[in-house]
């Protein structure tokens, strides 16, 4: 069971961190504890599992990277692993999934990349199946985002809640 105060800590970092030379200091001083304790909490939950990782995101429209797109690939199921891993070493490739194919969309690994144009998205799919040698493969570029936000397990303040 959590307690209040690490469903606090939670809350207070599950969104965005400041960008200063001490972001925990500051969320420490906005939810009314100190860093210390905010610091050995979050030391805390990462140790026991209940925090797996500290993540970025990244706006990908505001860095010069204005093409996407998640490209869904037909792999031999005991070729997943080792395609996989080799489209993770990209540096343009942001996430790697294996998925079940259904009846009429035999896809079963998905990459999405990000890139300057749809162009290159093109280019850096071409050099992934060359790469695993997997020829059977749709692009599929974004075409507006409509909605990018991070999990939200706990609120800050319930009151402020939509859904509340």
């Amino acid at each position: 069971m959590l307690t209040d105060l690490k469903k606090k800590i939670i809350a207070a970092v599950q969104g965005d961190i400041p960008v200063t030379r001490r972001p925990f200091l500051e969320i420490a001083n906005r939810i009314g504890v100190e860093e210390a304790t905010l610091l050995n909490v979050l030391n805390e939950l990462i140790e026991t599992g209940v925090i797996r990782r500290f993540g970025a995101t990244l706006r990908h429209q505001n860095s010069g990277f204005k093409a996407n797109a998640m490209i869904a690939w037909a792999v031999e199921e005991d070729r997943i692993d080792e395609a996989g891993q080799k489209m993770a070493q990209f540096s343009q490739v942001t996430h790697c999934y294996r998925r079940n194919p259904a009846k009429d969309w035999p896809y079963n690994l998905y990459t999405m990349i990000h890139a300057k144009d749809e162009a290159t998205c093109r280019a850096i799919a071409q050099k992934l199946s060359e790469k695993t040698s997997i020829r059977t493969y749709e692009i599929l570029f974004s075409r507006r985002e409509l909605k990018k936000i991070s999990m939200q397990y706990f609120d800050e303040d319930p009151d402020l809640s939509e859904e509340g």
